[in-house]
């Protein structure tokens, strides 16, 4: 007899990857659509879970990155990911809600 196996989705395993802060649910605040970002700047990504569109892939969920081109909705950025022995370098679009500055 086969086995049902386990189904592996765009969004498993991330019920505590993306969830919020205790009293911090809902919309994000107007900051983070007004903040500009230029090319070259570092930016950390970081998916909003209210927001859907324009939502990285939950492997680049806290990563840096550098900001390779901007849109008016979304920002290009450059990430390294480790595939095997080897690091590539992967350009992303990701919109300006789950992306925040580097300190």
């Amino acid at each position: 007899k086969t086995k049902m196996v386990r189904s592996n989705g765009y969004r498993c395993n991330t019920r505590d990857l993306f969830s919020r802060p205790f009293r911090a649910s809902g919309v994000p605040s107007l900051s983070s659509y007004l903040t500009t970002f230029k090319i070259g700047d570092y930016v950390d990504i970081k998916a909003h879970s209210a927001i859907h569109k324009g939502m990285p892939h939950k492997f680049y969920h806290g990563k840096t990155g550098i900001v390779w081109n901007v849109t008016p909705r979304a920002v290009g950025i450059e990430v390294n990911k480790t595939v095997g022995s080897r690091i590539m370098r992967k350009r992303i679009h990701v919109r300006t809600e789950h992306v925040q500055k580097s300190s």
